[in-house]
């Protein structure tokens, strides 16, 4: 990214587990290209967890606050505001531990910090130029996160459900969704098309006038 005095422009991207936050990620990086937006995944940020036997990963509570690796979340944003690449983590959810890869991000004119709590630590939104939260209705948000887990994590039908009654739901309740009211704004209905193109228009905007200045 090219030397200059404004600070990137940070946009997080919180909702419950299969609210459509990716669609809202994938649609603005297709509306302000994706050389001109990093990309920083919370799911990436949970805590490496090599001390644990597999079969005791399994049962932690991965929905609670506390699974993140905040400090680290961090230290990454602030780089990325500063102009410095980062090594983002990768999480490997079939092992339920960090993997030994990373990813590089280089640092963009836009930011998106995209997860379960994007919205929920201060020392993150006080980094943030934009805050959304993606609504979206409790059963279409299971079914998608049924269907996510068994295609993509190699989980069976049983332990998804049995998971979302344990942990995804109350979490959602106790955690995920007061953090609407730390949002700029709420999009009503999961990632519906009309809102986040208002958003990127503005974003576009903002963009093209720090170019001109």
């Amino acid at each position: 990214m090219p030397k200059n005095t404004h600070k990137p422009f940070v946009i997080g991207v919180a909702g419950g587990s299969g609210s459509g936050k990716s669609t809202v990620t994938r649609q603005v990086l297709a509306a302000i290209g994706p050389e001109n937006v990093a990309v920083v995944m919370q799911d990436d940020y949970y805590r490496d967890q090599s001390h644990m036997p597999p079969e005791d990963r399994r049962k932690q509570n991965y929905d609670h606050p506390d699974a993140f690796d905040w400090p680290l979340m961090a230290q990454h944003l602030a780089a990325l505001r500063k102009g410095e690449a980062i090594e983002m983590p990768v999480y490997d959810f079939a092992a339920d531990n960090r993997s030994s890869q990373t990813i590089t991000v280089k640092p963009a004119p836009v930011i998106v910090v995209e997860g379960l709590f994007a919205l929920y630590d201060a020392k993150l939104r006080n980094m943030m130029s934009l805050k959304i939260y993606v609504d979206t209705a409790s059963d279409v948000r299971f079914i998608r996160r049924l269907q996510r887990d068994i295609t993509e994590r190699g989980r069976s039908t049983e332990s998804v459900m049995q998971q979302y009654l344990d942990t995804v739901r109350p979490m959602h309740k106790q955690f995920i969704e007061p953090t609407k009211r730390n949002a700029d704004v709420i999009l009503p209905h999961g990632a519906n098309g009309p809102a986040v193109d208002i958003i990127t228009t503005k974003v576009r905007s903002l963009l093209g006038d720090r170019a001109a200045g």
